[in-house]
């Protein structure tokens, strides 16, 4: 089964992507912040994170970047509720594979996971 982490400082989106990914049989793990997306990352080993931009223990930048240095091939794609260029060009430079606003449309969100989950077992 194809592993999802959903990051997010705000808990009802967490549990929202959560529900509609695990009726099409993922698994799926929640993080409110940085830190705790960290730890997910190194115990379950996600083939996707849905990684928010702005959260308040860590920003979505640099929780990347400590992503990055457990895992480079990991897919990632960051969620924000602002388009902000600079932000969105730093993660590129990390390696984001998407960028998808909210409110989430989940149409494009289904498309975009299932994109980069498609390849892997």
């Amino acid at each position: 089964m194809k592993k999802i982490l959903v990051v997010d400082d705000e808990m009802e989106i967490c549990d929202f992507v959560k529900h509609f990914f695990e009726e099409r049989n993922y698994e799926v793990f929640t993080a409110f912040g940085g830190f705790d997306a960290i730890r997910v990352v190194k115990k379950e080993k996600p083939s996707l994170v849905l990684l928010d931009i702005k959260m308040s223990d860590m920003d979505g930048i640099e929780t990347l970047e400590k992503i990055r240095q457990i895992d480079k091939n990991v897919n990632v794609i960051m969620v924000t509720a602002v388009e902000d260029k600079d932000k969105m060009q730093a993660a590129e430079r990390l390696g984001a594979r998407a960028y998808i606003t909210k409110p989430l449309v989940l149409e494009e969100l289904e498309s975009a996971v299932m994109s980069y989950t498609k390849e892997q077992k």
